[in-house]
């Protein structure tokens, strides 16, 4: 298993040992992560490191992200399996792009912490010996990317934080988690969707890095909608070049009269638009919309990863909503 360290809280260092909050993020090398949970770590499987980043999930932009997916692929080709160690703030997005982006059906297991790794209680050390344990048991290969914390095993695709400090912030919703690790026992429930094209073409995405050109991503932004929403930020982001715009709609989508009017503008100009909702929960479907495609139970910030690497594919609409109705 290859441990590969991005940073993040896991990896932070607090001012004191009950500074739960008071910490610098991104500080421990992953190698010292590890060496902590050795000799135990030892049984579960041979494990290396390797240190990508060490800085909080925030700063990480998509030319990094897709770097990382070289380094997770390259690390695939001789281990069984990768855990990468990230910041919990932006991790449903690491972990979607990675479950979209990465080439092999081997397991990808990510984890991290809510509590700094040097205070009384962190859930850290746990979090990684229960993925690393994941990670070797195989159990999740053809999975594709999982999230592994606080005992339970999730799917890129429907994991998000729905808390900002809880050790329990992380939920698939109404979708539920796919299974728990129990010390020693690991019981999946449910599989994504996808293990059903295992071993088959149709199990990887449309989406290979090295068939996309090397040249800067389409820029995709998120527009809120409100009570009274003016259209002043679709306007902005149009105007700055965005090739797409991803709107968290009020219920199924939803949109004031001027943002509308400004959508419908931007599309004019060839701005195509994913409406998700901002209510966590639900779905937005194909709303027959010329420019727009329904986001189905995206969040706002994951349709924002499909759409952008949608976009530097094809500009075909049709195509593009068949894959927010299919991936996953």
């Amino acid at each position: 298993v290859a441990v590969i360290g991005t940073g993040g809280t896991i990896a932070g260092v607090s001012k004191s040992r009950v500074s739960f909050q008071s910490y610098e993020s991104g500080q421990l090398p992953v190698s010292r992560l590890v060496e902590d949970l050795r000799p135990e770590v030892n049984r579960l499987a041979d494990v290396t490191t390797r240190q990508f980043g060490n800085k909080d999930s925030n700063d990480y932009s998509l030319p990094e992200y897709r770097r990382l997916t070289t380094a997770v692929d390259d690390a695939l080709r001789t281990n069984d399996a990768v855990v990468v160690t990230a910041g919990t703030d932006t991790m449903e997005e690491f972990a979607y792009w990675l479950d979209l982006t990465v080439r092999s059906d081997k397991p990808v297991v990510l984890t991290g912490a809510l509590r700094p790794w040097t205070v009384i209680g962190s859930d850290g050390p746990a979090n990684l010996y229960n993925a690393i344990r994941l990670a070797a048991s195989g159990r999740t290969t053809c999975f594709g990317t999982v999230v592994m914390l606080n005992d339970q095993i999730q799917a890129a695709r429907e994991v998000r934080k729905a808390d900002a400090l809880r050790l329990n912030a992380f939920t698939s919703g109404s979708s539920g988690e796919l299974g728990v690790v129990d010390q020693n026992q690991i019981r999946i429930d449910r599989a994504p969707a996808r293990v059903q094209q295992c071993g088959k073409p149709g199990w990887k995405t449309p989406f290979d890095l090295d068939r996309i050109a090397r040249r800067p991503l389409p820029k995709v932004e998120i527009a809120y909608s409100y009570q009274g929403a003016g259209p002043e930020a679709v306007k902005a982001f149009a105007d700055a070049g965005a090739a797409g715009v991803v709107t968290a709609g009020t219920g199924a989508g939803g949109l004031s009269p001027a943002m509308t009017e400004a959508r419908d503008d931007a599309v004019k100009n060839g701005v195509l638009f994913a409406s998700a909702s901002r209510t966590g929960s639900g779905a937005v479907y194909d709303p027959h919309v010329r420019g727009v495609v329904g986001a189905q139970d995206l969040t706002p910030q994951k349709a924002r990863i499909l759409l952008t690497l949608s976009l530097a594919r094809t500009h075909n609409e049709d195509r593009i909503q068949h894959w927010f109705t299919t991936l996953g």
